[in-house]
C-alpha cells in the first residue's frame, strides 16, 4: 500500500473518531441541568422563528396575488380608457347636441345679492295653429347592432345604419310635410307631388307613414343600390320597416 493511501486512511478514520467524540460530548451537555434549560429555550425560540417563517411566507403569497390582481385591474383600466377616447373621438353625428337655453345661462350669471327687476312681458301672441306629427324611424341602438347576424350587416357600421335611417326620416318628413299643407298654398311641383302620393296610396297602407323609392331620390342624396337594399333588409330584421308591395311598387312603412 502506497503511504498517500495510508495517509489518507489514518486521516478519514481520525474524523470518524474526533466526530464520534463530540457527538459524546453533546450527549452528555444535554444531561446536564444548566446546559439542559438553555437547548430548552434555543428549542422554544427555534419554534418561534419557525411560525414566523411561515406567516411570512404566507403575507408574500397574499402579496403576490394582490399584485398580480391590481395589474388585471389596471390592464382593464387601461382598455376601458381607449373605449372612451374612442367614443369621444367617434360621437354618431345624428346624436342630438345638447345646447344651453339663453335663459338658464343668464339666470347662473345673476347676482345672488342684488335684486331682481321684474320686466313687464309684452302681450302674448295667439299660439300658431298646432301641427300634425309625422311619425319618424327610431334609430337602431348599438345593443340591436350588436345583435343583427354577422352575415347580415356584413362591413357595415352602426352610423352607417342610422345615417341611412336620418335620410329616411328626412324623406319621411319632407313628404308628409306637402300631404299636410293646404292645397290652396301649393306650387305646382308640390301639387304634382300631392297627386303623386296619393295615387300611391293602398288600403295597406291607410293610417301608416310610407315612401318609396321615388321619395328617397326626390328627398334625399341616397342612391336606392345594392347597398341602400342590404340596410332596408337589416331595418326589416330590427322591426323599424316593413314592406308594401303592389302596382310595381315596394312600399317602405314606418313601422
Amino acid at each position: 500500500m502506497a503511504s498517500s493511501d495510508l495517509e489518507q486512511l489514518c486521516s478519514h478514520i481520525n474524523e470518524k473518531i474526533g466526530n464520534i467524540k463530540r457527538t459524546l460530548s453533546l450527549r452528555n451537555c444535554g444531561q446536564e441541568p444548566t446546559l439542559k434549560t438553555t437547548l430548552d429555550k434555543i428549542g422554544n425560540e427555534i419554534i418561534v422563528v419557525n411560525e414566523l417563517l411561515n406567516k411570512l411566507e404566507l403575507e408574500i403569497e397574499y402579496q403576490e396575488q394582490t399584485n398580480h390582481s391590481l395589474k388585471e385591474l389596471c390592464e382593464s383600466l387601461e382598455e376601458d380608457y381607449k373605449d372612451v377616447e374612442h367614443l369621444k373621438e367617434n360621437i354618431p353625428p345624428h346624436l342630438p347636441q345638447v345646447t344651453v337655453s339663453q335663459n338658464s345661462a343668464n339666470v347662473t350669471d345673476l347676482d345672488p345679492e342684488e335684486p331682481v327687476k321684474v320686466e313687464e312681458t309684452a302681450p302674448t301672441k295667439k299660439p300658431p295653429k298646432e301641427q300634425r306629427s309625422i311619425k319618424e324611424m327610431p334609430f337602431i341602438t348599438s345593443d340591436e347592432f350588436n345583435g343583427i347576424p354577422a352575415y347580415m350587416k356584413s362591413r357595415l357600421t352602426y352610423c352607417q345604419i342610422n345615417d341611412v335611417i336620418k335620410e329616411i326620416n328626412k324623406a319621411v318628413v319632407s313628404k308628409y310635410k306637402i300631404l299636410h299643407q293646404p292645397k290652396k298654398s301649393m306650387s305646382s311641383v308640390a301639387r304634382n307631388l300631392y297627386h303623386r302620393f296619393i295615387d300611391e296610396e293602398t288600403k295597406d297602407t291607410k293610417g301608416h307613414y310610407f315612401i318609396v323609392e321615388a321619395d328617397i331620390k326626390e328627398f334625399t342624396a341616397l342612391k336606392a343600390d345594392k347597398r341602400f337594399h342590404v340596410i332596408v333588409n337589416i331595418l326589416r330584421h330590427c322591426r323599424r320597416l316593413s314592406e308594401v308591395r303592389g302596382g310595381g311598387l315596394t312600399r317602405y312603412v314606418i313601422t
